[in-house]
């Protein structure tokens, strides 16, 4: 029999879903010495991995792995993550956020509390140019949905390659500030990774021109004192912010009060177990039958 033991805050839904799966050899366990299998929520696995002699393979429930990552924590089991949902989550955070930032909906319900008539002029979407930093899965999707409202796409990886046609440019990550000069619309969805800490400082915030910046990949990317100096220096126009270097984000912290950030508390993609245990399902058969697992984590890369 495969032990498998499932630390997530959903760890109930989870323990259904695989129980209604009835998958072969699988038995769910409590006990960490008989694991070899986990289904986990990375920040809630990582301080006690080293409590799982035989553990073989671990299934991110999340995207982001960082948690699991780091260099004083344990890299002898296979790491998998979750791949291929979170696309159209990050492009309605995104496209949704910039509609109600430019069309004003947010203020026109204070207006409609107020009973005041006053309409505010707003611009459109289209002809707008969306630089997309991190041209994965989620990226990919997100240049698809922004072609669709009539944006100019331009993609920012590691290679400079496309990642697909729905990008109209693609540049090299050296090249990041070339693309930062022509944006409206500046997304990061960039891993936490050695090399991609405070990549989004002062002087990179500079190349802005009056620019709306998301950060829906991860907290590291961000320089918070360059964000708030670029806001300072209208570099940004308005920054939607939805993962941070420590979250919960401090009570006193400057982000929570600022006129020009939108903060939400990491919800821009969220975890489906459904969505998840699909992907555990088959990643299990192939595990199964000594195959390599789909979304492999590279430990060096990071990602």
């Amino acid at each position: 029999m495969i032990k498998v033991k499932i630390v997530s805050r959903q760890q109930q839904r989870y323990v259904q879903l695989l129980t209604d799966a009835k998958l072969p050899n699988l038995e769910i366990t409590e006990d960490p010495q008989q694991t070899t299998v986990l289904i986990a929520d990375p920040p809630l696995i990582a301080t006690s991995i080293n409590n799982y002699p035989h553990l073989q393979w671990l299934q991110s429930t999340y995207a982001g792995v960082d948690a699991l990552i780091k260099p004083n924590l344990r890299q002898d089991y296979q790491l998998t993550n979750i791949r291929g949902i979170f696309g159209p989550l990050i492009a309605e955070y995104v496209i949704g956020q910039i509609l109600n930032h430019q069309r004003h909906f947010s203020r026109y319900v204070l207006q409609q509390q107020q009973h005041q008539w006053q309409p505010h002029s707003y611009q459109s979407v289209t002809g707008k140019t969306m630089v997309i930093v991190g041209t994965g899965t989620i990226g990919q999707h997100l240049a698809k949905v922004g072609a669709v409202f009539g944006c100019h796409i331009i993609g920012v990886n590691r290679s400079g390659i496309s990642a697909s046609a729905d990008f109209q440019q693609t540049y090299a990550i050296t090249a990041l500030n070339t693309a930062l000069t022509q944006a409206d619309y500046v997304i990061s969805i960039l891993p936490a990774t050695a090399d991609t800490n405070d990549l989004f400082d002062q002087d990179r915030f500079s190349h802005c021109k009056n620019t709306l910046f998301f950060n829906v990949g991860r907290g590291n990317a961000v320089d918070e004192q360059g964000l708030l100096t670029a806001l300072k220096q209208r570099h940004i126009s308005h920054a939607f912010i939805d993962v941070f270097k420590t979250e919960p984000l401090t009570t006193d912290h400057p982000f929570w009060h600022h006129p020009k950030i939108s903060i939400t508390p990491h919800i821009a993609a969220e975890s489906f177990p459904e969505q998840v245990t699909s992907i555990f399902k088959t990643n299990y058969h192939r595990f199964q039958q000594r195959q390599q697992l789909n979304y492999l984590i590279d430990f060096k890369r990071g990602y």
